[in-house]
């Protein structure tokens, strides 16, 4: 609109073949008064744009992601239950929101869905901050936006929900629908049927109590030969009433979390070889399945055994008995992986992260240097309840990249798994900077009581500080290599990759190596 107008102005008014002085004059007249239009134009345009909320260290401060249909040619009188909102539905709330699924209302049917409209509305447009919906946290304006299994839902989508429920929830035709989600059996597995699943013993916890920490044991694997686990996956079985009144998630559940690793049995059995022993990806509530890196299995040995030594149970308003299965998927068999996996990327402080009773804002940093070459495989944000959100920065030279920003919940842990092709590539020195923003104001209910100050701890209402993410560990010509797979995914230079700082860098050369190369292939 703006380039519009600018354009009559000076080709039919401006440009015009003056005939005289006074037509002279008249151009500059016109130009003079064009400057109050252009700036008003301007403006309106700028007002016109969607101005996205802010995201600090205060819950408070979590207005919603607000857009209109009209933005995407979208009528917002002809959106529809059948046409527009079940799809979504079924690709982002239906996993939990359907009978057996573990969320406190269904979501399948028109009756069901309308009743639940303003709170869909509200509760997906907060998007990335506590209590939003569905939980995937990953801030869409800033870093790497590419990981597996993304629930989120897009700006047309938010659009499509706000029109929605702001027109009177319309059913639509029901030959617009698509046909409804099959589900299996309450308690199936998200990655579908494990090869090997291994059950540990019962736990049971009082009504009310304090919490449990401890080792449950060994529990063998009953493996006969070496097997390289692609994915695992970790459910709680437990005696509480699926259909009861949970008002909160934790009330489903005994175990808050229980990190665990695997290894080689010794000689009698009783303990395991510590030359053997793997850690293997911790399980916590409203924790998504883990999915390996292709080229970067995680061994289970034969003759090994789960070493269930650090357990975290809490009581959850009733007594309950209950047992963890963990079901693994494995690489076929041959399989040998390319690269040596590594833990995460490295920045924890769980020393001096002190929170101050009733204040929000409270921010804090840690940084780590990076030792060795490494790929990305997932970042997984950990704090505790006062703990809203959390950045990664990579500090290379005089650059920084903003890898993610990431709102926390402690209701929902969530761990973020990048495609492949997108996740960040960084070079040995470089600097992992880690940013924290707790709040202890009376804004984030998942604090017990915004009066106590609290430190570092183990339990929920004290503090954690880091990135349980993991990572892959490559050698010079794998990051090399690796390089050259993403520079070959972009257009040209202008093409940035913000997780991989030297992707356009020049590529050493051995002249050394070439010029006998050459001179042994002369004498030939």
């Amino acid at each position: 609109m703006l380039m519009a107008v600018f354009h009559f102005y000076w080709r039919v008014i401006v440009m015009k073949p003056a005939k005289c002085m006074d037509r002279m004059w008249s151009r500059v007249l016109w130009i003079l008064a064009l400057i109050p239009v252009v700036a008003g134009l301007a403006a309106a345009e700028l007002m016109a744009q969607v101005v996205l909320p802010v995201r600090d260290g205060y819950v408070a401060n979590r207005a919603p992601y607000l857009y209109a249909a009209a933005d995407f040619g979208i009528d917002p009188l002809e959106v529809t239950f059948a046409k527009d909102i079940v799809p979504i539905l079924q690709r982002s709330c239906q996993d939990c929101h359907s009978p057996g699924g573990g969320a406190p209302m269904s979501l399948i049917t028109y009756e069901e869905v309308r009743a639940w409209a303003p709170l869909i509305k509200q509760r997906t447009a907060i998007r990335d901050r506590i209590d939003a919906m569905p939980p995937w946290y990953i801030e869409k304006n800033i870093g790497v936006q590419k990981f597996k299994n993304d629930p989120s839902l897009s700006d047309e989508e938010l659009a499509k929900i706000q029109a929605w429920a702001d027109n009177g929830t319309p059913e639509g035709d029901a030959a617009d629908m698509p046909p409804p989600r099959e589900f299996g059996v309450a308690g199936t597995w998200e990655l579908g049927e494990p090869d090997l699943v291994i059950r540990s013993k019962d736990m049971t916890m009082p009504a009310v109590g304090a919490d449990w920490w401890g080792n449950i044991g060994l529990v063998p694997t009953g493996l006969t030969q070496d097997r390289y686990i692609s994915s695992v996956e970790v459910r709680e079985f437990n005696d509480v009433p699926q259909d009861g009144d949970n008002e909160t998630v934790g009330g489903l559940y005994l175990w808050h979390h229980m990190t665990y690793g695997a290894g080689v049995l010794n000689e009698d059995g009783t303990a395991i070889d510590p030359e053997t022993r793997v850690g293997l990806p911790i399980h916590e509530v409203g924790r998504n399945a883990d999915v390996m890196y292709s080229e970067a299995g995680i061994l289970l040995a034969a003759n090994s055994a789960l070493d269930l030594r650090a357990a975290h149970l809490h009581p959850n308003g009733r007594e309950t008995t209950a047992h963890l299965e963990f079901g693994f998927k494995f690489f076929p068999v041959g399989y040998e992986p390319t690269y040596r996996r590594g833990g995460s990327t490295g920045p924890a402080n769980q020393v001096d992260v002190n929170s101050a009773p009733g204040q929000g804002g409270q921010e804090f940093h840690t940084y780590t240097v990076l030792r060795n070459h490494l790929k990305m495989v997932t970042f997984e944000p950990h704090m505790h309840a006062p703990g809203i959100r959390q950045c990664l920065e990579a500090i290379w030279g005089g650059s920084v990249f903003t890898i993610n920003c990431v709102g926390y919940d402690h209701n929902w842990v969530k761990q973020y798994v990048y495609d492949e092709d997108y996740a960040p590539l960084l070079p040995k020195g470089t600097i992992i900077h880690l940013v924290g923003w707790l709040d202890m104001s009376v804004a984030n209910h998942n604090v017990a009581d915004i009066r106590n100050w609290a430190g570092s701890g183990r339990r929920s209402v004290a503090n954690m500080f880091n990135d349980l993410g993991s990572t892959v560990q490559l050698t010079e010509e794998q990051f090399q290599d690796e390089m050259a797979k993403r520079r070959a995914l972009m257009k040209d230079r202008n093409d940035m990759d913000v997780g991989c700082p030297l992707c356009w860098a020049p590529v050493e050369v051995d002249m050394e190596k070439i010029m006998m190369e050459a001179e042994q292939a002369g004498t030939q």
